[in-house]
């Protein structure tokens, strides 16, 4: 498997990685993207030798995408939201889901548009979420920043030091190891939110 997401992006380039970034980022197609392991694995080809990726142009672009793709789907979420999603019973969303967005992102909004970033699927549906439940623009684009920083700059930064770090006669068993670890260490949030709902219920 991580041979060819290192041969997919090998093959993509900056403008393939940006624009899958950028799709799971805020675009209802790209939630079955592999943006942790995508970002991560880039940082991680840019310090090899030989290798087709600066890590400063990598990084910035890879952030921008991942800004720029919340802001698109915050701004489809807040424009055509309620129209799609309009009827009682729909493909996508409850009428009452649009209800419950917006109280949701009312008392967690700050902390959910951050760790979205780290959830898989979760962080595909949450700019547009945000959008529909009329989440506070200034709020939700300072969060996003944030977000955005933590998970594109982080994980590729993490990719590129580890791969400084490692010998290149062990990178790739390592590397397949490491892979393993983030989608595990993706998962962690929802699942510690989970208990934490389990163990203090809201009245």
């Amino acid at each position: 498997m991580h041979f060819d997401l290192q041969s997919l992006i090998r093959t993509a380039g900056y403008l393939g990685v940006w624009a899958i970034i950028f799709a799971e980022s805020g675009l209802l197609i790209g939630f079955f993207l592999p943006g942790d392991s995508l970002l991560f694995v880039a940082g991680f080809i840019a310090s090899t030798p030989n290798s087709p990726f600066n890590i400063v142009i990598l990084t910035v672009g890879c952030w921008i995408a991942a800004v720029a793709g919340d802001n698109v789907g915050y701004s489809t979420g807040y424009r055509f939201g309620r129209k799609l999603f309009r009827r009682e019973e729909s493909w996508f969303f409850h009428k009452e889901n649009l209800v419950k967005a917006q109280n949701f992102y009312a008392k967690h909004g700050k902390k959910t548009i951050i760790l979205a970033r780290f959830l898989p699927i979760v962080r595909t549906f949450a700019p547009i979420v945000a959008g529909i439940g009329s989440m506070n623009y200034r709020v939700f684009f300072i969060y996003n920043v944030v977000g955005g920083t933590l998970w594109a700059i982080g994980l590729t930064l993490l990719g590129y030091f580890l791969g400084r770090w490692i010998p290149s006669d062990l990178m790739e068993k390592y590397l397949i190891l490491i892979i393993v670890m983030i989608v595990i260490t993706s998962l962690l949030p929802s699942v510690w939110h989970l208990y934490q709902e389990r163990k203090y219920p809201q009245k």
